[in-house]
């Protein structure tokens, strides 16, 4: 199994009270104090560098805007920062937007660099971006999907076809497609698709032109399972057997002495993340045509549930949505859940809303020194993922 160490870098310092129906789109910008944007940017920088130090795989960024949920709307500025401080692991964009530019090709430059800056440690992400982001983007949601798998197209033809070329789409046209500098790694970084399970990206995701590593992020533990399976069996369907690693989980994770001290240290900083910073009305994060019926229906039959409560650190460890404990107990977690998913990738958020740096980091270090050595032997591939 590759284990990647997630970073958010939410606005840690905010006034959760200020946080009354949601931290997104009109929660004003005057709830940010810039001097303790510095301070929070160089702390999670620093935790990111020391993934790397302590022999994680990957470090991952991501990209979300107006929001203090997390403050990192161009993640590749980030991505380039760590590309000359860390020596080793991977570097996740998880991932850009692409529906939300009107230029595709920019995406496909900064990744270009940074994969060569790197020598080759870049992984590319794509997403479409969840629906609070067409408000603060004033994109028309009905068009995301097309304008993802355009951008997709256009971003595939500058990294694989020697330019010039001409591509002509219904939202993006370019006489002109000649990328300088080209990928690092042939014929482009291996790319990842954060989701939530939908059937287009299950579908779109597993195709033998792509076989594309599916990220499912921040769901109950029982539709990971579900998604997984069902993107498994798309594979099948297609003629090829999945393979571990286009099969991966990214969740909240938290590691102590004990399972009664991992809870205690934990308690306030997951329910502030899952209360507070997740927390937006559904007309946000699902804006009319964002997506398919079926889609839509599944989605909130998942997920109302849980945004009409109070979601306290004992309702999500039971539905899977946060693992904490001591190192045996999170070990044995994480393989009992792999038995049944079938994944290569373990994505871990280990910082969440307002937990602070020493905690962060003691349990980023029993993680990587008492967990991941005990998992490394599984969610390994049996064959190469191109054969």
């Amino acid at each position: 199994m590759r284990f990647s160490f997630f970073h958010l870098m939410p606005y840690s310092a905010v006034d959760l009270e200020a946080i009354q129906d949601t931290a997104w789109i009109n929660f004003s910008n005057s709830n940010y104090d810039p001097k303790e944007g510095h301070k929070l940017y160089n702390r999670y920088l620093d935790e990111l560098e020391y993934a790397d130090a302590l022999g994680f795989d990957g470090i991952c960024v991501n990209e979300h805007h107006q929001t203090a949920y997390g403050i990192m709307p161009q993640p590749s500025l980030l991505a380039g920062a760590l590309s000359r401080r860390t020596e080793n692991s991977k570097i996740c964009i998880l991932g850009r937007a692409l529906p939300l530019t009107e230029n595709p090709l920019s995406i496909a430059e900064e990744y270009s660099m940074i994969d060569n800056v790197t020598g080759g440690r870049l992984i590319a992400g794509f997403v479409r971006g969840i629906g609070c982001e067409y408000h603060s983007y004033m994109v028309n949601p009905a068009n995301s999907l097309e304008r993802f798998h355009e951008a997709h197209d256009l971003i595939l033809q500058a990294w694989t076809q020697p330019g010039p070329t001409a591509f002509e789409g219904k939202h993006y046209r370019f006489q002109y497609v000649n990328m300088w500098p080209r990928p690092y790694q042939e014929p482009h970084p291996p790319i990842w698709i954060p989701s939530q399970g939908s059937a287009e990206t299950k579908d779109w995701a597993s195709h033998p032109d792509r076989k594309y590593t599916m990220l499912m992020t921040f769901s109950p533990v029982k539709n990971v399972i579900r998604n997984m399976n069902a993107y498994s069996d798309k594979c099948e369907e297609y003629g090829y057997k999945c393979q571990p690693e286009q099969l991966g989980w990214a969740l909240p994770l938290y590691v102590a002495e004990s399972d009664e001290k991992a809870i205690e240290e934990s308690r306030e900083h997951i329910q502030n993340f899952f209360n507070k910073f997740v927390l937006a009305p559904t007309e946000y994060r699902m804006p009319p045509g964002y997506s398919s019926i079926n889609s839509y229906k599944m989605i909130l039959e998942n997920k109302m549930k849980f945004r009409e409560q109070f979601l306290s650190i004992e309702m999500l460890m039971d539905n899977g949505m946060f693992i904490c404990g001591s190192p045996s107990t999170v070990a044995e977690k994480l393989e009992e859940y792999q038995e049944a998913m079938g994944y290569g990738n373990l994505v871990i958020m280990g910082q969440f809303a307002t937990l602070d740096h020493e905690h962060t980091k003691k349990s980023m270090q029993m993680f990587s020194e008492e967990v991941m050595p005990k998992l490394r032997h599984i969610g390994v591939p049996t064959v190469a993922a191109a054969e």
